[in-house]
């Protein structure tokens, strides 16, 4: 099924157990001022919301300006819990399609599995995925579309 030494990104559509469904509130309460130091995280923050970090307290956009941890986008709280706590499973409807790369990108260094209410559109690329609710491994949109949209409609 899958090939030795392969990381893959896992998907479930729908309702499952052991979900952190509010990652903003989960984040608020368990992220490390430590993890700002990272390089991957800081590149996350750049592109999901144009921010700097100055530090382990505070992170500079133009939107906002300066600001703290806990007011980062819900889907930047998201991909830093992914990267530096993957065993858990996280909603990732709280991420916009903006995220899809930084998931990919993530899927790609550790395995992960996500929990989605919604088609996220993974890009024209190649990837590789199950979907755990059905046991298939997809590596386009072309092939997700049709499993996903069963598996989100018999979940409705």
């Amino acid at each position: 099924m899958t090939q030795k030494g392969a990381l893959l990104l896992t998907v479930h559509f729908g309702d499952m157990e052991n979900v952190v469904y509010n990652t903003s509130v989960y984040f608020n309460n368990v992220y490390s001022p430590n993890w700002f130091e990272d390089s991957f995280a800081q590149r996350i923050i750049k592109s999901i919301d144009r921010g700097t970090v100055l530090g382990p307290n505070a992170i500079e956009t133009r939107a906002l300006g300066i600001i703290p941890p806990e007011k980062l986008s819900s889907g930047t709280k998201t991909l830093l819990l992914m990267h530096f706590m993957p065993n858990m499973v996280y909603n990732a409807s709280n991420c916009g399609d903006n995220c899809s790369y930084w998931i990919l990108r993530i899927a790609a260094k550790q395995n992960i599995t996500i929990n989605l209410y919604h088609l996220m559109d993974f890009g024209k690329g190649r990837f590789t995925m199950t979907v755990s609710n059905t046991g298939d491994i997809v590596h386009s949109m072309n092939e997700l579309i049709p499993i996903a949209l069963r598996c989100l409609k018999e979940t409705a």
